[in-house]
């Protein structure tokens, strides 16, 4: 992976690319629970693994910052 400093050129992928690629080469996935794409059954199913390997998330209030 070459870094290239702030404007002076590099491309990113965008996050979709980095989480396909991250699912097709390692077998690694990356999903919101509110993906729009998801169905309902589908976002529980992923909370629900959420919170059984990484525990419950915090409420919201929590990680707003003011």
């Amino acid at each position: 992976m070459k870094w290239h400093p702030r404007g002076y050129g590099g491309n990113r992928r965008p996050p979709d690319q980095v989480k396909r690629d991250g699912w097709q080469d390692q077998g690694m996935l990356a999903v919101s629970v509110e993906d729009d794409r998801l169905t309902w059954p589908e976002k529980e199913l992923i909370r629900q693994l959420g919170e059984k390997l990484y525990g419950r998330r915090r409420d919201r209030v929590e990680n707003q910052h003011d």
